[in-house]
């Protein structure tokens, strides 16, 4: 009995290590500041394939988004987003806006209903990239919608994390939301490092397709 107790419990810390094994594997697999940004190779809303070897040279942001999240919806109904987007994209810097939610998951569209919400939401992404198999979801570890991330021109990724710094779904929360996106934005725009390089990001959880 003491014998196959012992083995039982081999067995167990045996598991727990792949396991711990694996969850830091994961946990390695999202990119760090600092480091260069993850390629990607994605078609967009217009049946174009989008790399981000096409913008060398240029400040790129992408938002991980999902219409139906309250988070999400707090930041387009009050055109928070949109004006990020146009004040972003008015200064040459491109912005991809990426749906990774797969077929029957909330926020997931198709490449017709992603253009008629820009439309409608008078919205001014760069790009909408469709990554219903979520390759490019795992490659940033995108966790929530939204998930920001700023890309420099020399392809390094200086920044990962959260729009603001209230973790609310309320539309009151706005009042007084220092942004990050912006402030990484002049910061970068002065030459200088970007002081909040990562910060937790907040939001509805991105349920990405499972590999196979």
């Amino acid at each position: 009995m003491k014998a196959m107790t012992r083995q039982t419990f081999i067995a167990g810390l045996a598991l727990a290590g792949l396991t711990l094994g694996a969850g830091a594997a994961l946990a390695q697999a999202a990119p760090k500041t600092g480091a260069p940004a993850p390629a990607f190779s994605v078609v967009d809303a217009d049946g174009k394939t989008q790399k981000l070897s096409d913008y060398a040279g240029k400040t790129v942001v992408l938002e991980w988004t999902n219409h139906d999240c309250p988070y999400v919806r707090k930041h387009y109904n009050s055109a928070t987003m949109q004006n990020l987007q146009k004040d972003m994209t008015k200064d040459g810097i491109v912005w991809l806006s990426v749906v990774s939610s797969p077929p029957g998951e909330q926020g997931h569209v198709e490449a017709a209903q992603a253009k008629d919400l820009t439309k409608t939401r008078d919205a001014a992404p760069s790009s909408v990239l469709l990554d219903p198999k979520g390759t490019m979801g795992r490659a940033y570890g995108a966790q929530t919608t939204p998930h920001m991330y700023i890309i420099n021109p020399q392809g390094t990724l200086v920044y990962a994390g959260a729009i603001d710094d209230k973790p609310s779904a309320s539309p009151s929360s706005l009042t007084g939301a220092k942004s990050y996106v912006r402030q990484a934005m002049a910061e970068l725009k002065a030459g200088k490092p970007v002081s909040e390089a990562a910060t937790k990001s907040y939001g509805c959880a991105i349920k990405l397709a499972p590999t196979t």
